[in-house]
């Protein structure tokens, strides 16, 4: 095969501007990413349908579009996380918490090593979340006990999980996609630790970098529950009919508390609002939409004879929030939470709490309208609920595997299922990594034994299956599976290496990874890598090289989620969690993201020869 361009198809150029305009949708945070996923697999299938796509082999099938949703990594991928979803059921990670808890009282630097070391272990066979989930709350509480600063440990942690998930064909759910891609397109199967070597070797040289010189690219700030916290909350101020602020002017009771209060907005109902002008004046009912820290709010709760009002029930002399020994607390919404998507009335979380929610933060950004108050605000992944009661309804909310509350001061459950979960979860690694079962049939075999055995509810299975991640795969699938059949794939591999002509193959193999490094910080990491293998595929054929390196330049740019927070979950959870901006991220992430792509170009070129 030559390098020269081909001409395209019209179905093969319909299937790019499908694909360009996917790409674009799934950058996009107005439209859910499972809907916009949804919409781009129908309108691939319709147009199919309508327009029907004939070559050498016969007529194209569109129902074939659908079989992503049989696939072999995608069962894996599901089966997996739910898997994972057991661990954090039954508290077992939390004897690794305890420990590297333990450690860190005697060397600080050499402690924080062995978390970046031992999150990238761990989050080589179980999805990267829980790991992240479970260390956030520990790395604030030791911080705070060594007089630390978080801030500076909490990203590098979750870069080195991310990294850490290269290193294994399990490690996430976009190296089972490309391996199973791979195959199917006729390359040898990839077997579980067949990249492990070129991974740990990148992995290495990249937690040397988080370990001494990320944390000096960072802020430095203490998040602690006993001191003044940095982020910024959003809350409604309710002014009751007795309120000495009834009648007074907006500007007044700026003047009262000394300038500092902000009001975004007055809220005079469901509908109706009025303009935050200075001469505006408050009535009775009236709801203050006001941006600060937990501390300020709680003065300014005083100052302005006002109710923080979260919208549970009516706020009165009996109420938690008049209780002499409440207490404050940050509660941290995760994937798989039941508040996750969900409003606080939908999840009844009032009805078995007994806790008020003052708050929400969400990534440093200000809550612009909240018409039907906090109770029925919908709750997205990395948002921080401020929470407020007596010290036993907290202590039974982090007793409950469901939350995590950003206060490590005591040791969470290690349940009776623990010790269960983690054989049947070694079990499955065991199984997959010996070849005794493909990991696709191992994994729902060790959920169905953790169904029986009781380490899983049903409830928990459907808490952990996430829509998003199935949708982007079937519909990541269906674009690759239609570049292949249109031709689409050869086209953009031969353009690439028409535009690249006088590059080597080892440059070539660098542009190809440095294109999936960017991509995966902009779109889904799943559908960069899925839409990318099959194009890998055709640049090593036209190239005549092996295709091996070129499915692997594949696999780790798409796992170098390090540029920006929108890139994968855990930088959203890490960025609210650590009080980080996105300029963190930018800079910190992208250098490792260059020293990651440099290293593993290297590496790769040197394993397979390519010059």
């Amino acid at each position: 095969m030559t390098s020269e361009t081909m001409t395209p198809s019209p179905h093969a150029l319909a299937v790019l501007l499908l694909t360009f305009i996917a790409l674009i949708l799934f950058s996009r945070k107005e439209i859910p990413l499972e809907t916009s996923a949804l919409i781009v697999l129908i309108v691939l299938v319709s147009g199919f349908h309508f327009f029907p796509y004939e070559d050498a082999a016969g007529r194209f099938n569109p129902l074939q579009f659908f079989e992503g949703f049989a696939n072999q990594a995608l069962i894996a991928v599901c089966a997996l996380m739910i898997a994972g979803q057991a661990l954090v059921r039954t508290g077992s990670l939390e004897l690794v918490g305890r420990l590297m808890a333990k450690i860190w009282a005697v060397s600080p630097s050499m402690s924080f090593l062995a978390t970046l070391v031992v999150g990238a272990l761990l989050s080589a066979f179980i999805n990267n979340t829980p790991i992240v989930i479970l260390l956030i709350p520990i790395l604030i509480n030791v911080c705070n006990k060594n007089k630390m600063s978080p801030t500076k440990i909490m990203m590098p942690m979750n870069f080195a999980t991310l990294l850490g998930g290269m290193t294994t064909t399990i490690g996430t759910s976009t190296n089972l996609l490309v391996v199973a891609v791979a195959a199917d397109m006729g390359v040898k199967q990839f077997g579980m630790f067949d990249f492990f070597l070129p991974a740990c070797v990148v992995a290495a040289i990249c937690i040397f970098y988080l370990w001494l010189i990320a944390p000096k690219l960072l802020p430095e700030h203490l998040i602690s529950s006993e001191e003044e916290s940095s982020r910024l909350f959003t809350a409604h101020f309710q002014i009751g009919e007795e309120s000495e602020s009834v009648g007074k002017t907006l500007s007044e009771l700026i003047n009262i508390t000394g300038g500092r209060m902000q009001v975004q907005r007055i809220r005079r109902s469901d509908t109706v609002t009025v303009v935050s002008l200075p001469d505006a004046r408050v009535r009775a009912g009236d709801r203050l939409l006001v941006d600060d820290t937990p501390q300020n709010l709680k003065e300014f709760e005083q100052m302005i004879d006002a109710k923080l009002y979260s919208g549970g029930e009516e706020v009165d002399d009996d109420h938690p929030l008049k209780q002499q020994e409440a207490q404050l607390a940050e509660v941290l919404v995760y994937p798989g939470s039941p508040l996750h998507r969900s409003t606080l009335n939908e999840a009844n979380f009032f009805m078995y709490n007994n806790l008020e929610i003052l708050a929400i933060h969400r990534a440093g950004k200000s809550i612009r309208a909240m018409p039907q108050g906090i109770a029925n605000a919908r709750l997205r992944m990395g948002d921080i609920l401020l929470m407020q009661g007596p010290p036993d309804a907290i202590d039974t909310l982090k007793e409950q595997q469901e939350f995590v509350v950003l206060d490590n001061t005591r040791d969470l459950p290690y349940t009776r299922k623990a010790r269960i979960a983690l054989i049947l979860m070694g079990a499955i690694i065991l199984a997959a990594a010996t070849g005794i079962m493909p990991i696709h049939f191992a994994a729902p075999v060790g959920v169905c034994l953790m169904l029986v055995t009781k380490c899983l509810s049903w409830k928990d299975i459907t808490q952990s299956l996430s829509p998003q991640i199935i949708f982007i795969i079937v519909t990541s699938l269906a674009l690759g599976k239609a570049l292949l059949a249109t031709g689409g794939s050869e086209f953009i591999a031969t353009s690439f290496v028409h535009m690249t002509g006088s590059f080597t193959p080892i440059m070539v193999l660098g542009a190809l990874m440095f294109m999936m490094m960017v991509l995966t910080n902009v779109v889904s990491n799943n559908a960069a890598a899925v839409i990318g293998a099959p194009i890998a595929i055709s640049i090593a054929t036209t190239l005549n090289q092996p295709p091996e390196p070129f499915i692997l330049a594949v696999i780790f740019g798409a796992n170098m989620s390090f540029v920006t927070p929108m890139a994968y979950q855990t930088n959203l959870l890490v960025m609210n969690a650590g009080g980080y901006q996105f300029e963190d991220f930018v800079k910190t992430g992208s250098f490792l993201a260059l020293i990651a792509w440099a290293s593993a170009t290297w590496v790769l070129a040197v394993m397979y020869n390519i010059t």
